[in-house]
């Protein structure tokens, strides 16, 4: 028997599912505040709730299962990564990152990804599917509870592309920013796109107040064609008018995510094609030296290098930082520890493999 996903339900639609059952209103929000706030995964810890009614709960809608199939611990600083098995075996990725403001969840919105970024880990196999509202929620219920720690930041860059799984990535920051629920800032959440236009487009006409981050990666059109297969599809200019009307729209300061890959977009041309760009643009550079992947031959320029560049935006009029880097030793590119764990489920001294 077909069992509804009872997380994907936001607060309305759970106390009219209720009704639907012959509950009452009252008993929808009781349970959305267990599953949202108490981060309940089994109906049996819903101790308010009749065991009729639990047992009701079990006949009818399902808490989808996510276990950790691996955890990795930084030496370096404080940072973890999660992989979670979904209940149909496909795994995502999780980060956990620790800073004196708070602790920030970099989460993955599908399993895989089919937007094929040359110098990206994660989109190597593809897409396996979109996740499930639910399924990006309990990425942040589920590190939150594993370390035992209120989670203040949200950064919608792991696996997969959120605005190619628009309808529930729009769903999720409702639900995740509700009152009701863990009410964490949507000034507090950034979502990376690839820059697929007409959905740049229509969020910025949804009254969000998250902050957007372009995967620019390229100073020009050629270039970013020769990284992003999408741009294949969208011109930089559009993508750019896409990225404006969000700042019009929203007040929010768009971020350009910039992959620094060494002889290959971190020349001087490339200062000046960026400059021209962006000098008039309300926004902010992030310059992200390339994580190397075996299966691709991209290499970072040396650390002066990357300084060097950073140095000549700013002389510019560019408001720019090179990301700091947060995990080298536990496979810092998005999808390496997925397909890792994948083709030979061997752990490596700092990985505990663990059940939730």
């Amino acid at each position: 028997m077909y069992k509804e996903d009872i997380c994907s339900f936001d607060y309305e639609e759970i106390q009219e599912e209720m009704k639907k059952i012959g509950e009452k209103a009252f008993r929808g929000r009781q349970i959305y505040e267990w599953l949202h706030v108490k981060l309940a995964d089994d109906f049996s810890q819903m101790t308010n709730l009749s065991k009729a009614l639990r047992e009701k709960l079990s006949e009818h809608y399902r808490i989808p299962r996510m276990l950790v199939a691996a955890h990795q611990i930084s030496r370096k600083d404080p940072t973890e990564k999660f992989l979670f098995e979904l209940e149909d075996g496909n795994m995502i990725e999780s980060v956990l990152m620790k800073y004196e403001y708070g602790n920030s969840v970099c989460i993955s919105s599908q399993a895989g990804c089919r937007m094929g970024c040359r110098f990206c880990a994660s989109t190597i196999g593809g897409l396996k599917r979109n996740l499930a509202v639910s399924e990006m929620l309990r990425q942040i219920y589920q590190v939150q509870k594993l370390s035992g720690e209120r989670v203040s930041n949200i950064v919608v860059m792991g696996t997969g592309e959120p605005l190619d799984n628009y309808e529930n990535f729009v769903k999720f920051i409702h639900m995740i920013s509700d009152e009701h629920g863990l009410h964490i800032s949507q000034r507090s959440i950034t979502a990376s796109t690839c820059g697929i236009v007409p959905k740049m487009h229509a969020l910025a006409e949804e009254n969000l107040q998250i902050t957007l981050a372009l995967s620019l990666h390229g100073s020009s059109q050629e270039k970013r064609q020769k990284l992003m297969p999408v741009a294949n599809r969208y011109e930089l200019s559009e993508v750019l008018a896409a990225c404006d009307h969000y700042f019009e729209k929203t007040g929010r300061r768009v971020t350009f995510e910039y992959s620094l890959v060494k002889g290959v977009n971190d020349q001087a041309e490339d200062v000046r094609e960026l400059t021209a760009l962006l000098k008039h643009r309300n926004c902010h550079v992030n310059l992200i030296p390339v994580n190397p992947i075996k299966e691709r031959d991209y290499q970072r320029p040396a650390a002066e290098n990357a300084l060097d560049f950073k140095n000549k935006l700013e002389k510019n009029g560019i408001n720019v930082t090179i990301r700091r880097e947060r995990g080298s030793d536990i496979d810092g590119a998005c999808g390496q520890l997925r397909r890792r764990y994948a083709a030979d489920h061997e752990g490596e001294t700092d990985e505990i493999i663990c059940n939730d």
